[in-house]
């Protein structure tokens, strides 16, 4: 019931007239008035209904006004209900020190006056709408406080992650400024060391080998900045959604042969044998390029991480039960594998492993990598067990006609 309900009014007497009289002289649009002929009556209606005050008749056959008094004093349901006896004996048999006895808060005799009826019964019907109110309020207040807890709580989480991405964009910068420096530092030296060998008019220090040999040392750093500023340029197109997918007819094992291929002499720099498993060709619409990333960024991280033993490339077609199909890569190695609790970590941007102590890139690989399979419509996950290694598998589906994919969510 709320505050703003009519309050409900019992009156018991066990003669007819008297409750209509009664009724009739107390009922308004604020009250809700519920009659009882007896004691057992009155009980029944008070276990359905939470009055603002009961007026009793004392005398009535059976259980009378003071023992049903009593019988409300028992109960919590109906201890706090005001209680207003009426009596037509006199005021000599002392019936009112009784009634108070028994927790009346007051006592009228018959013949009843109105004025004085109304009054009374004005009295408790403002207490109770007044009751009802505080009620209300205190509710109020409570659910205020409860969701001040829950605000307080979601501020206190975001403060928290403010402070994490403040402490990762340091961290981010610092890495950034330290991944870039290497190679700048390397083609400083480099050129610093050609213009000594020029003013000291040292030309065979330039005949075609050595010539060339700069020449290879100079593009591998230049690449290792420009892998750098493009996966900073993916994470950025992936957060605001402009990441661009162009698929087209690919033929798998041919791309993953190339890849392998192109990744040999840096296998037998991290002592790591790359097998790619014979499968027959497999034919599908996708962003050869991007699909190309994925695949050198796990077979990176399987050559950084996997312990200089055999990293095992295998391609798996797996039929739908809707007639569909979806291909799956499987990269493994037999590294140390990856704790349980670090397994969704790996996905996250800026996490990085760490070989001999020492961080390895900006720890966006396999987030661009996951995001880049999402936008193909597939998956990226990865399986290992702590000393046996991991497998990661990109899973994409068997399109057979060019679609453009939206792009991978932020």
């Amino acid at each position: 019931m709320s505050a703003h309900d009519p309050s409900k009014l019992l009156i018991v007497d066990d003669l007819p007239e008297n409750l209509r009289a009664l009724d009739a002289l107390i009922r308004d649009e604020q009250r809700l008035v519920f009659q009882a002929q007896s004691g057992e009556e009155a009980l029944s209606l008070m276990l359905e209904h939470d009055f603002a005050l009961a007026i009793l008749d004392v005398q009535m056959p059976g259980m009378d006004g003071f023992e049903l008094a009593e019988l409300m004093r028992s109960t919590s349901r109906t201890r706090n209900i005001p209680i207003v006896f009426v009596s037509a004996a006199g005021r000599e048999l002392n019936y009112a020190f009784k009634g108070y006895e028994t927790g009346a808060v007051d006592f009228l005799y018959k013949p009843l006056d109105p004025d004085a009826v109304r009054s009374k019964v004005h009295v408790f019907v403002t207490l109770d709408q007044q009751r009802r109110e505080m009620q209300r309020q205190m509710e109020a207040l409570e659910a205020a406080r409860r969701e001040q807890e829950v605000l307080l709580g979601e501020l206190n989480a975001t403060q928290a992650e403010l402070q994490r991405s403040l402490r990762m964009r340091d961290e981010f910068m610092s890495l950034v400024a330290h991944e870039l420096r290497t190679p700048l530092n390397t083609l400083f030296l480099e050129t610093q060391m050609r213009s000594l060998q020029l003013k000291r008019g040292n030309l065979p220090a330039f005949n075609p080998d050595q010539m060339n040999n700069m020449i290879k040392r100079d593009e591998r750093q230049i690449k290792a900045m420009i892998r750098l500023i493009d996966d900073m340029l993916d994470v950025s197109r992936m957060k605001s959604g402009t990441l661009s997918i162009r698929p087209a007819k690919v033929e798998l094992m041919a791309l993953l042969e190339r890849v392998v291929n192109d990744l040999s002499l840096q296998a037998a720099a991290a002592g790591a044998n790359v097998v790619l498993a014979p499968h027959h060709p497999v034919e599908g619409f996708w962003d050869e390029f991007r699909i190309e990333q994925v695949v050198v960024n796990l077979l990176t991280n399987a050559m950084r991480y996997g312990g200089g033993g055999a990293v095992e490339v295998s391609v798996h077609k797996e039929e739908l039960q809707d007639g569909g199909c979806n291909v799956r890569i499987a990269v493994r190695d037999h590294g140390k594998g990856i704790a349980p609790d670090y397994i969704e970590r790996i996905f996250e941007p800026y996490e990085r492993g760490a070989k001999s102590g020492e961080p390895k890139g900006l720890g966006l690989g396999l987030y661009i990598s996951r995001q880049l399979a999402v936008s193909h419509g597939g998956q990226l996950t990865v399986e290992s067990t702590p000393g046996q290694g991991a497998t990661f598998s990109l899973t994409l589906p068997c399109m057979e006609t060019a679609v453009q994919p939206a792009a991978a969510p932020a």
